[in-house]
């Protein structure tokens, strides 16, 4: 098998930059010859990722977080659709909220990530395929791995990644959740799932989940299930910054789904419109803004487990 690594040195607030001696020295002993490259710019990992898998390795690991992670499964794909079916990708989780590994319960220990690199098992899990306006008013589509959401999170996305992470994914999240929902009022929506009749919704929240988690650790789709084909849409409506505060437990645990303003689907294909303007928030990233049209992609992609 042969490994390639892509590497975000930003990740985990640069730890990963400053204790990469140390993460290639354990590897080596794990694994064997260790071939890595490190990103240098947004986006960087899909060109890594598509010249890794050209190149003839069988084995992406991406190291980061969660959008690093995303951003190596758009690299699984070109415009012809994948690049190399029977390739395996893997994860060394080291951002800052890393909420993908929680669906599989996985910690953050280097070992236990090297560990399933080297035992070679693999699970064909799904990934999601977005389509919608881009921030420079021109079409943008991407794939995306453990969820898609548009309302207060894709304001939040964006204050997010403008806000310092030095206190971690949860902290850094909460403090631009905070400040989102102080100003944010319900977007009037209309939602169309697997072609039925469109609903017209105020929508605090829309989440499209392949993964349970997001949000440094919200629980938001506890029922989500990333082999079976389907998205797990969870939807929020008339909630304020008060609700975020009194019912944040419930929200980590999955037990907001209880809540009579949460209501939950599941489909295949998803589409959605506004006259306002909806931020869209995937795999933490804020690629753009609706109209949007997304879909689940079945078993696409070959997942180190």
């Amino acid at each position: 098998m042969r490994i390639f690594f892509v590497v975000n040195a930003h990740s985990a607030n640069g730890e990963t930059g400053r204790c990469w001696p140390e993460i290639h020295a354990q590897g080596m002993r794990s694994l064997g010859e260790m071939n890595c490259a490190f990103t240098e710019r947004p986006m960087d990992a899909v060109r890594l990722t598509r010249w890794a898998l050209r190149g003839g390795y069988d084995c992406i690991v991406a190291v980061g977080g969660d959008g690093t992670l995303s951003e190596v499964v758009n690299g699984f794909f070109d415009e012809g659709g994948p690049l190399a079916p029977e390739a395996r990708l893997a994860i060394l989780p080291r951002g800052t909220g890393c909420d993908f590994r929680r669906t599989f319960g996985w910690t953050l220990k280097l070992d236990e990530a090297f560990e399933r690199i080297r035992l070679r098992k693999t699970i064909l899990v799904d990934v999601g395929f977005l389509e919608c306006m881009g921030g420079d008013g021109k079409p943008h589509s991407r794939y995306f791995m453990n969820e898609c959401s548009f309302g207060v999170s894709g304001e939040i996305a964006k204050r997010a990644n403008d806000t310092t992470k030095v206190f971690g994914g949860k902290a850094s999240f909460m403090l631009a959740a905070l400040r989102a929902m102080a100003r944010y009022s319900d977007k009037e929506v209309e939602v169309c799932m697997d072609g039925e009749t469109p609903k017209c919704w105020p929508i605090t929240s829309l989440t499209v989940a392949n993964g349970a988690y997001f949000g440094g650790g919200m629980k938001v789709a506890p029922e989500a299930n990333i082999m079976d084909g389907l998205l797990n849409i969870t939807v929020w409506s008339n909630y304020g910054l008060s609700d975020f505060i009194w019912k944040n437990r419930s929200i980590y645990s999955g037990a907001h789904t209880r809540l009579s303003r949460t209501r939950q689907y599941t489909c295949k294909t998803l589409t959605a419109r506004s006259r306002q303007e909806v931020l869209i928030d995937c795999d933490g990233e804020q690629p753009g803004k609706l109209p949007c049209s997304i879909r689940v992609v079945p078993q696409a992609i070959r997942l180190c487990v």
